[in-house]
């Protein structure tokens, strides 16, 4: 296209003012707002120059375009304003996805957010006296429920000390994650002191977090003892001096050494840590309130696990196997637990009423017996048996013109750094359309209203129902017939 013409093109186009103040687009402002319907015309605008200038438009294809400008505007405000966050269907069988929000929140837990949320609340105060109170008694309470009084009577490490309401064998208190509880715990117990940790525990998890970088941010002091695949007892007993304030025990949770191997088992460490008077901590990573071997899981500690074995403090995450909102707990000696509550670093690591309100929502699913209301241990029990009958209720409810079904044995995982070799069987839904790959299937179910994420495996598309909400299998079902119409 000659210079020239491409200027006459280009005089054709108004200006972003124009535009955004004609009449047609009068209610898309009233409605939006004018900086969100300007800056959609500023685009759209841009769009046609680069088309025109890239040679790609001519005269006739200009006027097309024009007289759809209002349409494109409106498109792109809808797109702009939209909620970037939103809703997904995981149907690839990881059930603590950590790309995906890992654990979804129990029923009563949003119940309880909106409640405590649209209004005010008493977070931090004590209604029986009128006087300010602490944010972390809301749960603290069902933690000791569920803890305490299965840990035993005398606190640990108080030699003779009664546990009581005043002064309880166990105490927790939440921050905003893991990695926060870990901080907090190191740098309250351990500042300016060495920490003994084994080389094979020195773990990294997702985000480039790194147990030698949180520790160095705590103002501890890292001896490192053993090696990465064998330490033993007399490692740390021989590490231990008079700068020693703390032995970690960090649990290998998304990673597993097998062979020549070797790891003191966890009543040494405490025998250890009770014989030198140096508190024990124990960094769980994901942290269970239920028994995993029930489901079939073995090797993963839980908290209760920990706490009856004598370990002084533990650090867990809330949306992981205890399968809450994001958090990180420090269970343990309350008086351990006392002095990391006055540290000036809990208030900048706290947590909000949206998470204290879907904790103790959560919490409360466990007191009273009721796991099936939690969605990841209701997944975790979910049998082949159950998972197959959703599946084959599905097949049988789509035609088979394009679209390829099958059901086959399959395995689910935990994921989110829980239990690394833990499978669960399932049963899977295995898709192959004609005439697209699987890659290019496995797209397409992702730009539904409500996107599916699947796993590719060996040419096909795979979904675990384990991992699908049962009321989401309606949309599966659509999904699947709107794909076949449109092939």
């Amino acid at each position: 296209m000659k210079t020239e013409s491409k200027t006459q093109l280009f005089r054709q186009l108004p200006s972003v003012d124009e535009l955004a103040h004609s009449f047609v687009l009068a209610p898309l402002i009233a409605q939006e707002g004018w900086i969100a319907v300007s800056d959609a015309a500023r685009s759209v605008l841009e769009s046609l120059r680069q088309e025109i200038a890239s040679g790609r438009l001519d005269d006739h294809a200009v006027e097309l375009a024009l007289t759809g400008l209002d349409v494109a505007v409106e498109h792109q405000v809808r797109q702009a304003v939209r909620y970037s966050l939103q809703p997904v269907i995981n149907a690839t069988g990881v059930i603590l996805h950590t790309n995906l929000g890992r654990a979804p929140l129990p029923v009563a837990a949003l119940d309880h957010i909106r409640e405590t949320a649209a209004g005010y609340s008493n977070l931090e105060l004590d209604i029986k006296t009128g006087e300010r109170g602490k944010r972390d008694v809301h749960v603290d309470r069902l933690f000791r429920k569920l803890l305490d009084e299965h840990v035993g009577t005398i606190a640990p490490g108080c030699p003779g000390e009664q546990s009581s309401p005043e002064n309880p064998a166990v105490s927790t208190i939440v921050v905003n994650n893991n990695a926060a509880a870990v901080l907090l715990a190191l740098n309250t117990l351990a500042e300016d002191g060495e920490v003994i940790v084994s080389r094979g525990e020195l773990v990294e998890i997702g985000g480039s977090f790194r147990i030698p970088d949180v520790m160095s941010k705590s103002n501890a002091i890292l001896r490192e003892v053993g090696t990465t695949n064998r330490t033993r007892i007399s490692d740390y007993e021989k590490a231990i001096n008079e700068n020693t304030r703390l032995l970690l025990r960090v649990h290998r949770s998304n990673f597993q050494i097998t062979g020549f191997t070797e790891q003191p088992p966890i009543d040494e460490l405490v025998d250890l840590a009770r014989r030198r008077n140096i508190p024990l901590m124990e960094d769980l990573g994901s942290g269970a309130l239920f028994d995993l071997r029930s489901v079939g899981v073995n090797g993963e500690p839980s908290v209760l696990d920990s706490l009856r074995q004598g370990v002084d403090v533990v650090t867990y995450s809330g949306d992981k196997l205890l399968g809450g909102p994001q958090a990180g707990m420090l269970s343990g000696r309350s008086d351990l637990i006392a002095r990391m509550r006055s540290n000036s670093l809990f208030r900048a690591l706290r947590v909000d009423k949206l998470t204290y309100a879907a904790l103790e929502a959560t919490l409360l699913a466990y007191v009273k017996g009721q796991h099936d209301a939690i969605p990841i241990v209701r997944m975790m029990r979910l049998s082949k048996e159950e998972i197959g009958a959703r599946a084959e209720a599905i097949v049988r409810r789509i035609r088979p013109c394009k679209l390829s079904l099958d059901l086959l044995d399959g395995e689910s995982v935990i994921g989110g750094g829980a239990a690394p070799s833990a499978v669960l069987p399932t049963r899977l839904l295995a898709l192959s359309c004609q005439g697209l790959s699987a890659d290019e299937l496995s797209a397409k179910l992702r730009v539904f209203q409500t996107p599916i994420i699947t796993r590719v495996e060996e040419g096909r598309v795979l979904l675990d129902l384990r991992t699908v909400l049962p009321e989401q299998d309606e949309a599966i079902v659509q999904a699947l017939r709107a794909t076949t119409d449109q092939q």
